[in-house]
C-alpha cells in the first residue's frame, strides 16, 4: 500500500469507517506483531500490545493527526508502547528483586513482615476510592502520572495531588513500621 492510499484509508478511519479500519488492521497487524515481538521478546505480549494499540487508535481516531506516513505512525506508536511495556516490566522485576532482598535479610520476626503487608493493604484500602485507584495504577501497574491522568480523564496536577495525599496518609497510618516503610517508600519514589 503506498503512502497516498494509506492517508486516504486513514482519513476514512477518522470519519468512523469500520471497513477502512478493518483494512488497516489486516494490512498491518501481522507486521506490527512481529516488530513488537522482536522488541519485547514475547509473542503474547506483542499481540496484546498491538491489539491494545488498535483499540486506542479506534477510540482516539478523531484526535489523531498524522504528519508522516501512516505506516511510520503505526510502527512508531507500537515501538513506544513496547518500550513502556519493557519499562513497566523492569519496575515489576525491580520490586520482585527488592522483595527477595527483603526476604533474605535477617529480620528477627517474619510476623512483622506479614503484619506489615496486611497493614499496607488495609491502609491502601482505606483511601478514598479515586485516590486508591490512582495509587494502585501508579504503584502496582507502574503507570506514569500522565498515563493515569489520561486513563481516568483527570489533570496531571490532580493525579500528583492525590498521590501526595495517599503517600502522606499511608505514612501516617503505618508510622509504627518506620524501618520497613523507609524501604517501601524509597522504592516507589517517582
Amino acid at each position: 500500500m503506498n503512502q497516498t492510499d494509506e492517508m486516504v484509508l486513514f482519513d476514512l478511519v477518522k470519519k468512523g469507517d469500520e471497513k477502512a479500519f478493518e483494512t488497516l488492521f489486516r494490512c498491518y497487524y501481522g507486521n506490527l506483531c512481529n516488530f513488537s515481538s522482536k522488541i519485547t521478546g514475547s509473542n503474547e505480549a506483542a499481540e496484546e500490545i498491538v491489539q491494545d494499540f488498535f483499540v486506542k487508535l479506534w477510540d482516539k481516531k478523531h484526535q489523531i493527526n498524522i504528519d508522516t506516513s501512516v505506516k511510520s505512525y503505526l510502527f512508531r506508536s507500537v515501538k513506544n508502547l513496547c518500550l513502556n511495556f519493557i519499562k513497566h516490566n523492569n519496575i515489576k522485576e525491580k520490586f520482585a528483586k527488592h522483595a527477595e532482598v527483603w526476604n533474605e535479610t535477617t529480620f528477627d520476626n517474619n510476623f512483622v513482615e506479614v503484619d506489615l503487608a496486611e497493614k499496607i493493604e488495609e491502609s491502601i484500602n482505606s483511601l478514598p476510592e479515586k485516590r486508591r485507584e490512582i495509587f494502585r495504577l501508579s504503584r502496582e501497574e507502574g503507570l506514569k502520572y500522565k498515563e493515569i491522568a489520561e486513563k481516568l480523564n483527570l489533570s496531571i496536577k490532580t493525579v500528583e495531588a492525590q498521590m501526595g495525599l495517599a503517600i502522606k496518609t499511608l505514612r501516617e497510618k503505618l508510622k509504627d513500621y518506620n524501618t520497613f516503610l523507609t524501604l517501601f517508600f524509597a522504592f516507589f519514589q517517582k
